[in-house]
């Protein structure tokens, strides 16, 4: 039996407004000329859309260019001021909360360490809050003028009909929290605003593969490195990404116990906090601070002179590659790269041989074609690629705005819910 088509008139018209905004979004400004070939709509479709999306204030008038014998063309791009969006970065040492426009230009930030509370859910829930309203009366921009707020996590999320986002952190001590619940209950924000919960190192990858050292790769896998260990595998099948739990490869059997419980994990030698301890063990003198990313930056200074420090570091990129290793022969990327606050700070002084044990250690035809690399964004990228999912979400409905969460549970409900998780 043939299936029905059931694409409506609607959905043609918003896959048309997300075409044109996302080419412009990327590629431009471009003309309405410029846009036919690029999108593959017909003239009369432009049109149609832009005026639509100029009427909506989504769009805007960049300039004029030159044309071939005739008149000027005008230039369009996507409005920055038309949408904010907000990222939040939950690390494991601190709340990072940033504002942007839909330029992804940073309008106001707010950091909250994460001290005597430690990883209490409720705690960490109160400084997204109050983070939020920060950067909010920061830059003087309304609520109800957000897109949505993209939220980076560690562990595994899943969403749920009754309870929204629900995160798995085990080396947090997060056993089905659920985030986006108590995030309403708090009322955080007005319930227009829709939340879009997803695993850090996926966000991470998205900001990577969108704005950084991943783009125009149709593979890759971005590594986060920082208090833990994670990945985000982009593959031409999950062009989104997906996270993966890199930081529980097996690097050595019997070996370390990482903070989930098992042994000889990868983020038991390689993850900020494991690291450090291991300096200690080893009659290393780290700064009396709470600071790990000061204590960090002390380690890669003493292994200049210091023995003990430098053969520490040699062999967390021996265990590093071992794990990327893993990686390579399970996906075949044509990229890695290496991100989060203590992969940026280890990576200068390590990448030689990361690169060199993950050669020797996986298949010799998938390392031949992999590069290995540090992320092009920074430290901030988590934030970023949080920012992106209520960004993403928008292009996807066509430069419209979410419709608020109708009361909950039920079907609609989750429907809405299944709309706006992150894929």
């Amino acid at each position: 039996m043939v299936a029905r088509n059931r694409r409506t008139v609607r959905d043609l018209r918003r896959e048309n407004r997300s075409a044109v905004l996302q080419r412009l979004y990327f590629d431009g400004p471009l003309s309405r000329f410029e846009l036919g070939p690029a999108t593959g709509l017909s003239s009369g479709s432009v049109s149609n859309v832009v005026a639509d999306l100029l009427a909506d204030g989504v769009l805007e008038e960049a300039g004029n260019v030159e044309s071939d014998g005739g008149r000027p063309r005008t230039l369009l791009r996507v409005a920055p001021g038309s949408g904010h969006m907000i990222g939040v970065d939950v690390g494991e040492t601190r709340v990072r909360v940033e504002l942007f426009d839909l330029a992804l230009t940073e309008l106001a930030r707010s950091e909250r360490p994460l001290e005597a509370e430690g990883y209490a859910a409720e705690a960490v829930v109160g400084h997204i809050r109050d983070a939020v309203a920060e950067v909010l009366d920061t830059a003087g921009t309304a609520p109800e003028r957000l897109l949505g707020v993209g939220i980076g996590v560690p562990g595994i999320v899943e969403h749920s009909e009754d309870r929204g986002a629900v995160v798995h952190g085990q080396t947090v001590g997060w056993d089905g929290v659920a985030v986006e619940r108590l995030l309403r209950e708090c009322r955080a924000l007005p319930p227009s605003v829709p939340y879009f919960v997803d695993n850090g190192a996926r966000t991470l990858g998205q900001a990577e593969m969108w704005f950084g050292a991943g783009r125009g790769a149709r593979s890759a896998i971005v590594v986060l490195i920082g208090s833990g260990v994670g990945a985000c595998v982009v593959t031409p099948e999950a062009e989104d990404g997906r996270a993966v739990e890199g930081g529980h490869l097996t690097v050595r059997v019997g070996g370390r116990r990482c903070r989930c419980g098992a042994l000889g994990c990868l983020e038991a030698y390689a993850g900020a906090e494991a690291l450090l301890d291991r300096w200690r063990e080893a009659g290393g003198r780290p700064p009396r601070s709470d600071d790990q990313e000061s204590a960090l930056v002390a380690l890669v200074a003493a292994a200049d002179r210091d023995p003990v420090a430098r053969g520490l570091l040699e062999e967390t990129a021996e265990y590093i590659g071992a794990g990327l290793s893993d990686l390579i022969n399970l996906f075949q990327p044509e990229r890695i790269l290496i991100g989060g606050w203590a992969g940026l700070r280890l990576g200068p002084v390590l990448l030689p041989d990361i690169r060199r044990h993950a050669a020797a250690y996986a298949l010799r035809y998938p390392a031949e074609r992999v590069s290995v690399d540090l992320g092009g964004l920074g430290p901030d990228a988590v934030t970023v690629g949080a920012a992106i999912l209520p960004l993403a979400d928008f292009f996807a409905h066509g430069g419209r705005r979410a419709e608020p969460l109708p009361e909950g549970p039920g079907p609609a409900w989750r429907t809405a819910l299944e709309d706006r998780a992150p894929r």
